[in-house]
């Protein structure tokens, strides 16, 4: 199987990492995948890509790369405001396809993406890359087994401090003419669909509110921008099951890193997580006897299910990057095996009907039902 990445900044080698990693961390593969080529917004970048990773092909821009029929699956990770129409063009050339989130910027554009790529009876995944890490599986294990019971409440927080300095230039993920929303978006959709998924319930109500802590900053261009999206954002939310919870994501909070973590409390016990602590789940039983009650640190480190192998051991400590190739490894094997995959295009647009429903929310002062 041959790929394709449309943008090679951060998550394009991001992706092509885990692409080229598989073979070590799943024995046997099944499959054979590789990065074919790459086109950039410039590119000299595209071409310098070729010649750092080896690359055999570079594209002048999007329409060669997705119109080339050595080219199977096309991997976006362009800005958000240019998925929709690549996602589009992809889709009616008949390419699988493998976006980063979110999956568009505006709920009514995802829901006709994830309709066309049914019609088109393609293999299609948005990156919700936390899902992967081991950890976040076993929660979701435990809950669905009925380990906490029925779910009750739940928090969830991304939490990063790479807006903190009012002096730093703004970046495409500040201007929401480019990102199509702030921190929601960038952040938000990972904590929210890690909540939709291991609670097993939809979201149908939210309340939310939106915070720009730093009202000017340098623009791309070094003159003074007015910020327009969202630097923080703060929602309650309800569920389908009458669970009722918190979100809080933002890039303002001092002295945070990649903190994202999340706690499902249920009728018969908890579960917790925190990115930072990348190796462990906490688990309470609230079942067992009330003297020997008390949160258990479950290790789980690389004791990823098969096919995953031995390297670089169980008990070898994992981190950021494991999430993304687990989510390449989902991916790839489902077009594959021609299967089904998750997170789909439409887990992609039930989490973008909740993000819009709360940025409504936040302009209207009112609780928004979806």
């Amino acid at each position: 199987m041959n790929i394709g990445i449309i943008g090679f900044g951060g998550m394009g080698k991001t992706h092509a990492y885990a692409v080229e990693n598989l073979k070590y961390f799943y024995s046997p593969l099944g499959f054979d995948a590789k990065i074919l080529g790459v086109c950039c917004a410039h590119f000299e970048n595209a071409l310098k890509a070729k010649e750092t990773y080896g690359f055999e092909k570079v594209y002048a821009d999007e329409d060669e790369l997705i119109a080339d029929p050595l080219i199977d699956i096309v991997d976006i990770c362009t800005p958000n405001c240019f998925h929709y129409e690549t996602l589009k063009k992809a889709l009616n050339a008949g390419k699988h396809v493998y976006c980063e989130k979110p999956l568009c910027t505006t709920a009514d554009e995802a829901v006709e993406i994830a309709e066309l790529a049914k019609e088109k009876g393609l293999i299609c995944a948005v990156v919700f890359n936390t899902r992967f890490l081991l950890p976040v599986l076993r929660a979701k294990e435990l809950v669905s087994e009925g380990r906490i019971g029925e779910v009750l409440s739940f928090q969830g927080r991304f939490l990063h401090s790479s807006a903190t300095d009012p002096e730093k230039k703004a970046g495409w993920k500040q201007n929401r003419d480019v990102c199509g929303g702030g921190v929601l978006f960038d952040l938000g959709s990972h904590t929210i669909d890690l909540i939709r998924w291991i609670c097993g319930e939809e979201f149908t109500s939210v309340s939310g509110l939106s915070q720009i802590a730093y009202k000017t900053r340098i623009g791309v261009n070094g003159e003074e921008w007015n910020t327009n999206a969202d630097e923080a954002f703060y929602l309650t939310a309800t569920l389908e099951n009458g669970a009722c919870g918190t979100i809080t994501v933002g890039k303002i909070m001092q002295g945070t890193n990649d903190d994202h973590s999340f706690e499902i409390y249920g009728t018969k016990g908890s579960v917790a997580f925190d990115l930072m602590q990348p190796n462990f789940l906490r688990f309470y039983d609230g079942t067992r006897p009330e003297k020997e009650r008390g949160y258990t640190l479950i290790e789980c480190c690389g004791r990823y299910p098969a096919p995953s192998g031995v390297f670089p051991g169980v008990k070898a400590p994992v981190g950021w990057l494991r999430g993304h190739v687990g989510s390449m490894y989902n991916f790839l094997n489902a077009v594959a095996n021609g299967v089904e995959c998750y997170p789909s295009f439409d887990d992609g647009a039930a989490v973008q009907r909740i993000m819009e429903a709360a940025y409504e929310s936040a302009q209207s002062g009112m609780r928004v039902d979806i």
